[in-house]
């Protein structure tokens, strides 16, 4: 999939979108609820694995489920498989979405702005080292997208929850540095936070899920060799919070870090690709029980 491909999907708002181009795919649905999510073919959420230039997103939909993390813009495209998809991804049964950035404008400064009923964005990119003859150069690309349903459903919607508009806010930012060089070897640094909140959830608490990660990749095109090597290195924290107004806190979340390097090896119209992928990941879980005491439960997993 190619950000060209996704605009031409009439779009919620004007405002084209991953999550509205997949569901127009078979097999897979999308859902409104808080936290909205992709079923792909029968199977729950949690069996779609989502990769952000390598790294693990663990929940890449808004609340509203009508919008994705991800900025149209940026996105120069996405591998989408369900089922049967190849032995360099695992963890997950449903589907595996591979989504990879576009670098900066290595030329010059360009920017894009946008508005609709939901939210507004804004994209900046430009050089930080001009390309030169040899092909080598520095770029960055930062995307921010804020929505103000919450404000803007007061007047479009005025007889929903009495008068007080849709409780759905969301507010994501990405930036990335990429470093090229003139034997073809590239580096690319990206971090991003996602943020989303529901207020007044069933008018009795505040429910709100943040997603933050950094992280790189690279490419090594050894000179004089057909060999190229492939690296991916990311830290990312997710964390869900409920408040009450008479209970305590609830919060679940979990935290990881995943390491790969992929090699690929061509001799005449051979190809043979091989490589290693660690993932570690850190899941906590705090609740109280009917009588208030509280409930903790964390477990720690490294999968090679």
């Amino acid at each position: 999939i190619r950000s060209q491909d996704i605009k031409k999907i009439p779009s919620i708002g004007g405002q084209a979108d991953l999550v509205q181009y997949l569901t127009v795919l078979p097999g897979f649905v999308s859902t409104g609820d808080q936290g909205g999510q992709i079923f792909v073919r029968g199977g729950s959420p949690v069996q779609n694995k989502v990769l952000l230039d390598g790294m693990i997103v663990y929940n890449p939909f808004h609340s509203i489920g009508l919008f994705s993390v991800f900025d149209t813009d940026v996105i120069g495209s996405a591998e989408v498989y369900t089922g049967g998809f190849n032995a360099q991804y695992g963890g997950r049964i449903s589907s595996v979405m591979d989504i990879t950035t576009r670098d900066g404008n290595k030329r010059k400064m360009s920017g894009r702005a946008g508005v609709n009923p939901f939210g507004a964005k804004v994209l900046l990119e430009g050089p930080l080292k001009k390309l030169n003859e040899r092909g080598g150069g520095i770029s960055y690309i930062l995307s921010f997208k804020n929505s103000y349903l919450d404000r803007s459903s007061t007047a479009i919607y005025p007889y929903v929850n009495n008068g007080d508009g849709l409780p759905f806010q969301y507010r994501d930012l990405y930036g990335k540095i990429s470093m090229g060089g003139s034997t073809g070897s590239k580096l690319n640094l990206f971090g991003f936070s996602f943020n989303d909140a529901v207020t007044k959830y069933q008018a009795l608490s505040n429910l709100s899920w943040t997603n933050n990660g950094m992280g790189g990749n690279f490419v090594v095109a050894p000179s004089g060799s057909t060999m190229l090597i492939n690296g991916n290195f990311a830290y990312s924290k997710y964390n869900c919070l409920l408040k009450e107004e008479t209970n305590p806190d609830r919060s679940t979340g979990i935290s990881s870090f995943n390491f790969g390097l992929d090699f690929k090896y061509a001799q005449q119209d051979n190809v043979l690709n091989y490589g290693v992928d660690v993932v570690g990941f850190a899941t906590e879980f705090n609740t109280f029980n009917p009588l208030g005491l509280k409930v903790e439960e964390e477990n720690n997993m490294t999968e090679l």
